[in-house]
């Protein structure tokens, strides 16, 4: 079993930081076109997308899960390991994301 590699989770950074930030500008545009406000609305999105971005980038809950599982009950906790290094760099890129949003838009709200 190999162990996490550090291409596996600079890439779910990444992409979780990626999702945050790509969403709430492109719906951001998307806001200005009809006529909302587009900082407010980029900000909400990125709170929005955050639990989207951590599941983007561990590739879906439902294999983690299960794998997790599978790992919990046959007594080999470095599978658990690889799915909480996963987990935890996926939330860090999220929340990167949310702070170049926050420091973007200058909303204290989020």
């Amino acid at each position: 079993m190999e162990g996490v590699r550090l291409i596996e989770i600079i890439i779910a950074f990444f992409v979780s930081f990626g999702v945050i930030v790509g969403g709430a500008v492109i719906g951001g545009i998307g806001a200005f076109m009809v006529g909302e406000p587009p900082l407010h609305t980029i900000a909400t999105l990125a709170v929005r997308l955050k639990i989207w971005a951590i599941v983007a980038a561990i590739g879906g809950t439902f294999d983690t899960i299960t794998n997790m599982e599978k790992s919990f009950l046959s007594g080999t906790p470095d599978q658990i390991m690889k799915q909480f290094m996963w987990i935890f760099f996926a939330l860090g890129g999220a929340q990167a994301g949310m702070e170049v949003i926050r420091w973007l838009t200058q909303e204290k709200s989020i």
